[in-house]
């Protein structure tokens, strides 16, 4: 079980890592996310498949939902328009509501305290409150089932 542990958190270091790059420059086709991912110097530099094409998985999930993941961001991210938040936090709270809303096999106390421990690697001194925020409301939203998905917080 550690060992599992220990792949998914670098699979989403990894996939953060990804995503954060495509953010300064989106992309929609699925080959370009693909050369995306394998261009990706952090991708380059894993040695472990399992970690690879856990992250794989997680980025085209996420970048295939992306708008319906920004909606959810935006309704919960009061006096906040989606081009001010910044690029890190932005991607962990697509990454983490992903895992949330579309990963059964993932709590969501389990995605929402991964997005912390990212936001304490990647982010400022503020990332992790403000992530906590957006992300405790969505959890609450989706406790509630008021985003259609059937899990408990």
């Amino acid at each position: 079980m550690a060992q599992k542990k220990g792949m998914r958190r670098n699979g989403r270091t990894l996939a953060f890592q990804v995503l954060y790059g495509l953010g300064f420059a989106p992309v929609a086709e699925t080959s370009t996310l693909e050369w995306a991912f394998a261009e990706n110097p952090a991708v380059l530099k894993e040695d472990a498949e399992d970690v690879r094409t856990f992250a794989r998985g997680l980025v085209q999930g996420v970048w295939g939902r992306r708008e319906e993941l920004d909606q959810i961001i935006h309704r919960h991210s009061k006096h906040w328009k989606l081009h001010r938040i910044a690029k890190v936090e932005l991607a962990i709270l697509r990454l983490a509501l992903y895992e949330m809303l579309h990963c059964a096999d993932i709590p969501l106390k389990v995605a929402l305290n991964e997005a912390i421990e990212l936001s304490k690697q990647f982010g400022d001194e503020n990332s992790r409150n403000f992530i906590n925020g957006i992300l405790d409301a969505a959890a609450k939203a989706v406790d509630n089932g008021d985003l259609g998905v059937d899990k408990k917080f």
